[in-house]
């Protein structure tokens, strides 16, 4: 992996466990995707914002995809809950896990990582 392939997204302290998401975009398969990153049991994850029921985003208010407990992520629309720490679908109408976008945590900062089917947004 060398350092071209990594993009900033936010200072690790952005990241509170069970907290609120960072939203980014990316380019997934040719298509313009959104994506967030969250932070779960001290560890940094990030998947694409699309309910593997129905491709729609999840998040129920700006950035928040986690339950009251802080232990799921749930899809908005149909309830549909997700291990945050692996994505894979945990109860609800799912059709598989949520799409993971590969992140690293350095120094203080999360970066998302460019590699396919991944990669950032041409200006």
């Amino acid at each position: 992996m060398s350092d071209g392939d990594l993009h900033p997204l936010c200072n690790s302290r952005d990241l509170a466990d069970g907290g609120l998401a960072v939203p980014f975009d990316v380019v997934h398969a040719g298509q313009t995707c959104r994506a967030f990153a969250v932070r779960f049991r001290g560890e940094v994850h990030a998947y694409l914002n699309r309910c593997s029921h129905v491709a729609m985003e999840m998040d129920w208010q700006p950035n928040r995809f986690f339950d009251d407990s802080g232990q799921w992520l749930l899809c908005s629309t149909h309830g549909a809950a997700y291990d945050p720490a692996t994505g894979a679908c945990r109860g609800g109408p799912c059709r598989g896990g949520l799409v993971p976008v590969p992140l690293v945590e350095r120094e203080g900062v999360v970066y998302w990582q460019a590699q396919y089917p991944f990669a950032p947004l041409a200006f």
